[in-house]
């Protein structure tokens, strides 16, 4: 159906709207934890799964939300999503036990893997003109981006006027003004069915992706090393039984053969590889600031704005740049951006300074505004429009894959390196254990012991942490340096986002 070109932005902002409280969900926790640990008291096991289980849910359940997208309909699937997303906004703001919390995020991700990869795909049909639907994704991009990084300063200010379930509460009048405007506003879109859905594939692509990144995540930070390879490798067997099993379907849940096109491959590897290293370093800053420089969730958050402005600014001139200079030189350009801020981070003198921290977040809004808006703006255009929402689940199922193994990965990383530098401290027993384990059990023993000692830990976690953060910089640099070159050798020169191949 043709859409009228002023129906066509109405569209988008709802789709907009809704993208921006999905991506703010996935960073909002990291300030908001704290408070919220003080409060529910979890135990430790309890804590890892109230911040893993959003990305892990979401990232398993996006494959198979874009392929039902296409068969029930995209604007049915994203309502459903977004509805399902304000229930569980309400189930975890009014969560009085570690349980209900756990609860909450679970169904927040399944309706967040229900909206994300229809709102891509939704743009893929409502606008049919190339140049209109790289502009598109731009905005698109921009919000999700900058909603990630805004997360942060929103949820910080939230949770220290309000406390941590405002950060949660926060999500409900926009789903019900969006709700109402995508009822208003949004067409139906669906694909007719060559075959029945095969639910078989479901199970091996779901546990596949969360049993892969959940073994990744788990035996880089050293924990069950039996019981997390198992994982990895089941993981493995069954995304390897998805993938052999997709090319013999005549409708698969996710065509396979796309990634044989040298651009759509680039494309979905720079998405992974560039938020791999954007995921960890915006977790390491936020703990730099809250525990090395002591200031409140609100004052970290609002320090994270240069990777807000810049990703918001990077991914509205994406579209242009695209047009005058190509996929191959954009792409490559804003990754070799990103690698500068991390060498940059990597080469300062210690003790890191906040100016120097200010230019790595502008380098990585420019990775993640320019780069990976390209990459979704190639992602989106080189799939038929029948296959919209495979592409944007590819689209954002590296994404979210690509932040939580980031932080966990590079997070581990740093973690041990912290742990190697905290030496000679007055410290035995249980407390040295603590302080040795974090930069956060660091500065709650120091906090404690005051004086001198607790000053002596104070400087010895802050030396520790930032030589942590110059080895962990220079890995990062190497992965974005890598996907650049294989960028650069996959993507043919004067490549364009036209949908043709």
């Amino acid at each position: 159906m043709t859409v009228p070109n002023d129906g066509r932005w109405a569209m988008l902002a709802v789709l907009c709207a809704s993208l921006l409280l999905v991506a703010m969900d996935a960073t909002i926790l990291n300030v908001a934890l704290p408070s919220l640990i003080s409060d529910l008291r979890p135990g430790a096991v309890a804590q890892l799964w109230i911040v893993d289980v959003y990305g892990l849910i979401l990232g398993g359940l996006l494959v198979t939300c874009g392929a039902l997208g296409d068969r029930i309909g995209r604007r049915l699937l994203f309502l459903l999503g977004f509805v399902l997303f304000g229930v569980a906004s309400v189930v975890a703001a009014t969560a009085g036990t570690t349980a209900q919390l756990v609860g909450g995020r679970v169904l927040l991700a399944v309706g967040g893997a229900m909206v994300m990869p229809s709102t891509l795909s939704l743009i893929r049909n409502i606008f049919t003109d190339a140049r209109e639907r790289t502009r598109a994704i731009g905005i698109w991009s921009a919000i999700a981006g900058a909603g990630a990084c805004v997360g942060p300063t929103v949820g910080g200010y939230l949770v220290q006027h309000f406390g941590w379930a405002a950060a949660f509460w926060v999500n409900v009048p926009v789903v019900v003004v969006a709700v109402a405007a995508g009822l208003w506003l949004l067409p139906e879109y669906r694909v007719p069915a060559e075959g029945p859905f095969d639910w078989a594939s479901v199970p091996l692509s779901v546990l596949g992706i969360i049993g892969f990144a959940w073994g990744v995540k788990h035996l880089a930070r050293g924990e069950d090393l039996l019981g997390n390879a198992s994982a990895l490798a089941v993981g493995v067997i069954l995304l390897i039984w998805f993938g052999r099993r997709q090319l013999e379907l005549a409708d698969p849940l996710l065509d396979v053969r796309l990634f044989r096109r040298p651009v759509f491959l680039a494309a979905a590897l720079a998405t992974l590889l560039a938020m791999i290293a954007i995921g960890a370093a915006l977790y390491l800053i936020s703990l730099w600031l809250q525990y090395i420089h002591d200031y409140s969730p609100a004052e970290a958050g609002l320090r994270m704005v240069p990777a807000a402005v810049a990703t918001l600014l990077g991914s509205l001139a994406t579209p242009a740049l695209l047009r005058h200079i190509g996929v191959r030189t954009v792409l490559v350009t804003s990754l070799a951006t990103l690698a500068l801020g991390f060498l940059v981070l990597a080469v300062s003198p210690e003790p890191t300074t906040y100016p120097v921290v200010a230019l790595v977040l502008v380098c990585m809004g420019i990775g993640d505004g320019v780069a990976i808006t390209a990459a979704a703006a190639v992602l989106v255009s080189s799939v038929p429009p029948e296959r919209a929402g495979q592409g944007g689940a590819v689209e954002e199922t590296n994404y979210e894959l690509g932040n939580g193994l980031g932080v966990a990965l590079l997070g581990s990383i740093h973690g041990a390196l912290f742990t190697a530098h905290m030496t000679d401290l007055p410290l035995e027993g249980d407390q040295l254990r603590i302080a040795r384990d974090s930069v956060g059990g660091a500065v709650e023993i120091a906090t404690g012991i005051g004086g001198d000692g607790g000053r002596q830990i104070r400087e010895t976690a802050s030396a520790a942490f930032d030589s942590a953060l110059t080895v962990t910089s220079y890995v990062a640099a190497a992965i974005v340096l890598t996907v650049a070159v294989v960028a650069a050798l996959l993507v043919p020169r004067g490549t364009r986002t036209t949908g043709q191949h």
